[in-house]
C-alpha cells in the first residue's frame, strides 16, 4: 500500500537560511564574523540609512565609544530622523560591559548629559534602545530577531533633505558651544546667517553671553602657515 504521506527527496524543500542585509561599512565588525558563525547569510549592500535591516526593521548600532561621538557630532540627531522611514526601528549600543557608559572621563561628557540624551531618543524620536554586553551578544539578538521577522526587506529609504531652516541651523550648531537652542535663538532673532555675522560681538554677547565669542572668527584672516 502507498504511504501518501510519505515525501521523496526531491520533494522536501531545504530550509532557507536566515538572512540579514548589512551596510557594507559594518563588514570587518566582530559583530558580522559572529553572525556566519550562526550560518547566517550576510548581505553587504551600501544602505543610506541604518547599519542593518532585518525585514522592515532598521538597526543602527553604535559601540559605546561611537554612540557618545555621535552624541557630542550631533550625527546621531540626524540618523534617528531618517530612521524614521522604517516601521520598526531600533537603536543598538554595544559593549557595555566592555565600557563604561558614563565615564564622564570619556569626551568629556557628563553623565547627566548622556541620560539625558537617551531620554530625548525615547521620548522624541521614539526609537527603542538595546544595550548589549558585547558584539557576541550582539549577535544573539539578531539572531532572535531574525527567527521573529518573516517580512521581505526594504531598503530603498533615502537619506532625507534638509530644509533650509535646518541646513542654516546645522551650520550654526557646527560652531563650538553653540547648541541648537542657541543657533535657533540666533535664527529667530536674525533670520540669516548674514545678518548674524553683520551683528557687533557686543550686541552678539548680549544675545547669547560668553557664547558669542566664537564668531570672532568671522574677523580671522586665513593663514595657510599655522595649518
Amino acid at each position: 500500500m502507498e504511504d501518501i504521506f510519505s515525501k521523496s527527496k526531491n520533494e522536501i524543500k531545504p530550509e532557507e537560511p536566515l538572512k540579514i542585509i548589512v551596510d557594507f561599512r559594518e563588514k570587518n565588525s566582530l559583530l558580522i564574523s559572529e553572525l556566519i558563525s550562526y550560518n547566517i547569510k550576510v548581505e553587504f549592500r551600501q544602505l543610506p540609512v541604518a547599519d542593518y535591516i532585518i525585514g522592515d526593521l532598521a538597526i543602527e548600532r553604535k559601540t559605546v565609544s561611537d554612540f557618545i561621538s555621535s552624541m557630542i557630532n550631533k550625527r546621531l540627531f540626524k540618523q534617528l530622523e531618517e530612521i524614521q522611514q522604517y516601521p520598526s526601528k531600533l537603536l543598538m549600543i554595544e559593549g557595555i560591559d566592555e565600557q563604561e557608559l558614563y565615564n564622564e572621563n570619556l569626551e568629556g561628557v557628563s553623565s547627566n548629559a548622556i541620560r539625558g540624551f537617551i531620554l530625548s531618543i525615547l521620548l522624541k524620536y521614539h526609537v527603542p534602545i538595546l544595550f548589549t554586553k558585547n558584539y557576541e551578544d550582539s549577535a544573539k539578538f539578531i539572531l532572535v530577531l531574525l527567527k521573529k521577522k518573516d517580512k521581505e526587506h526594504s531598503i530603498h529609504a533615502k537619506k532625507r533633505a534638509q530644509s533650509p531652516s535646518e541646513q542654516l541651523q546645522f551650520i550654526l550648531e557646527g560652531f563650538p558651544g553653540i547648541g541648537p537652542s542657541t543657533a535657533r535663538k540666533l535664527l529667530e532673532k536674525y533670520h540669516t546667517l548674514k545678518e548674524i555675522i553683520n551683528t557687533p560681538l557686543d550686541q552678539l554677547k548680549q544675545d547669547i553671553g560668553k557664547k558669542a565669542e566664537v564668531f570672532r572668527l568671522f574677523t580671522e584672516n586665513y593663514n595657510s602657515s599655522q595649518e
